[in-house]
Formats: C-alpha cells, sequence, structure tokens
C-alpha cells in the first residue's frame, strides 16, 4: 500500500534517524476543538525536543498519511473523521475518507513505514462486564512486533482481564521506572508488570532480543502519569463508575464507548482527568524518543 509521507519523516527512514510514530484518534475522538490541536503540536514538540521526529499518523482524502503537515493537522482537528481501528482502514481507504487511527490501526501503519517505536495515551482492553468486548488493540499487540509506549490501559476498563489478554497473546508488559501496572491516570493499579527497566538502553535491549527470536508479539512498555499530574486512584473511582453507569444508560454502541466515557469523566472531574491525560500523552512521548534514539545508538 501506497503511503505519503511527512518530507522530515521520509528522511529520517531514509537516513536511519529516530522516529516515534503518533496516534490520531486523539485528534479526531479524545479532546475538543481547539484542545485537540494544541495538544497534537505539543506531543509532536515533546518528540522533537528530546531529539526525535514525530510522526502522526492518519487517513487523508483515503491515503495513508505517515507524518502531517501543520495543515493537515488543522484539518484533522476540524473534520469529521471516522475512528479508524486496524478493521475500518480498508474501509476508509477505498471510499476516500479521513480517518484518525487508533493504537491497532497506527500500530499496523507505523511496522509498514518501518517505525519501531508508538507512543501513546492508554491502550484499549476488556471492557468490564464483558468478556467479549476486548479491544482490538490487545489482539494487534499480540501480532504486531513494534514496541508501544502507554500509560497501562484506560482506568475505566477490566485491568486484570486485559494483563490476561495480554499473556494469552504473548506480550511482554515491561514497567518503565515501576514494579506495577500504571492506571492511566493513577501512578499504580496493584498489579504487577513482567518486568522493571529503568533507562531507555535497557528497553533498546529487550526489543532487540526480540527482533532477534523473530517474534511477532509487540513489547508494551508502559510508563506511570508524572507524579505532579496524578489523578490518585481514590479519587478517580467514584467518577468513573459514574461515567460507566451513564454509559450503560444510554446503550452506547461499541465504538462510541470510549470518546463518550472519556469526555464524561473529563466532566465529571472539572478537568483533573484531562490534566492528568494531557500530562501522561506528553510524558510518554519523551520516554519514547528517547527509546528510540536508544535503539538507533545502540
Amino acid at each position: 500500500m501506497k503511503m505519503n509521507y511527512h518530507p522530515e519523516v521520509e528522511s529520517a527512514l531514509k537516513e536511519n534517524k529516530p522516529i516515534v510514530a503518533l496516534e490520531s484518534t486523539l485528534i479526531t475522538h479524545g479532546f475538543p476543538s481547539p484542545k485537540n490541536l494544541l495538544v497534537a503540536k505539543e506531543i509532536e514538540d515533546a518528540v522533537r525536543q528530546e531529539g526525535a521526529v514525530p510522526a502522526t499518523i492518519a487517513i487523508l482524502d483515503g491515503q495513508i498519511t505517515v507524518g502531517l503537515n501543520e495543515e493537515e493537522l488543522s484539518r484533522l482537528a476540524t473534520s469529521d473523521a471516522r475512528k479508524c481501528s486496524a478493521r475500518d482502514l480498508p474501509l476508509v481507504i477505498a471510499q476516500k475518507g479521513n480517518g484518525g487511527t487508533t493504537v491497532a490501526a497506527t500500530m499496523v501503519i507505523a511496522r509498514q513505514a518501518g517505525i519501531p517505536v508508538f507512543a501513546t495515551g492508554g491502550i484499549g482492553g476488556v471492557h468490564r462486564g464483558s468478556n467479549f468486548d476486548i479491544s482490538a488493540d490487545l489482539m494487534e499487540l499480540g501480532r504486531t512486533p513494534i514496541t508501544v509506549v502507554c500509560a497501562g490501559m484506560k482506568a475505566f476498563l477490566d485491568l486484570p482481564a486485559g494483563l490476561e489478554v495480554l499473556e494469552t497473546q504473548a506480550v511482554s508488559v515491561v514497567g518503565y521506572q515501576t514494579d506495577a501496572f500504571p492506571a492511566f491516570y493513577s501512578r499504580e493499579s496493584g498489579l504487577p508488570v513482567d518486568l522493571r527497566v529503568d533507562t531507555p538502553p535497557q528497553v533498546a535491549n529487550i526489543i532487540r532480543a526480540r527482533d532477534a527470536l523473530q517474534l511477532s508479539n509487540a513489547i508494551l512498555l508502559t510508563v506511570p502519569v508524572p507524579k505532579a499530574k496524578e489523578w490518585p486512584a481514590a479519587q478517580a473511582h467514584p467518577v468513573i463508575e459514574q461515567a460507566l453507569g451513564e454509559a450503560e444508560e444510554k446503550g452506547m454502541p461499541g465504538k462510541e464507548i470510549t470518546p463518550f466515557i472519556l469526555a464524561k469523566i473529563a466532566e465529571l472531574s472539572g478537568g483533573q482527568s484531562m490534566g492528568a491525560n494531557i500530562a501522561l500523552l506528553l510524558n510518554n512521548a519523551r520516554v519514547a524518543a528517547q527509546v528510540a534514539i536508544a535503539l538507533i545508538e545502540g
């Protein structure tokens, strides 16, 4: 499949410079306008400040686009784009539509583009009360060998069930400067990770070992939200429960559940959840850039 590359990304690929893939559903479905565009630019700036090249991925007019210029970012931020998981990619491409790529879709494209490190906020997982509502993110992590840097799974999900699925998918769950699996807004979930690492070169060594074994699964690098911006679990729990209850009352369809719950949590928390969300996105971008650099330098 032909891809359109931003000149900066194309040059970085040719010159073997560190690149960080970034998803675009946070622009199309994650934040209200104009906050979505501001956050997207801040994330790209965070990657650049660490010395790597950001590659925000999206579908524009049916074309896979790896790295967006300012006009394309602005257009995506104000367009009625489809939320694209991996299954949606051929549909949007065939219809020449616009799409914001989820974790799963971004992983697929980043892998095909030759970008080994991808930063996001939180991955999808298993929705509470349903063993069948399992995010495609978890499935893609089991079959696409890149490294995903995140703050764990979104906090309103069934985290133990999600970790069980990742274990079944043979996905290594690594804690970055933590022994506990992060809970998105909160630094700890009380659940363990498979291994703790403390430096980017240690992460790079794990990636090289995975590649030498020719394994097809991703590595999930989980990074706690910065302590100063943490939304403690004790405060978050009742708000999350209320948001989940409202989503159930409304009978939200599958694709709309996550954007609805995130927006409702932001509303009910008085913006505290959004502050934590932005902080972890920027932090993940910085860590991903450091890992991308260590992978090149090694």
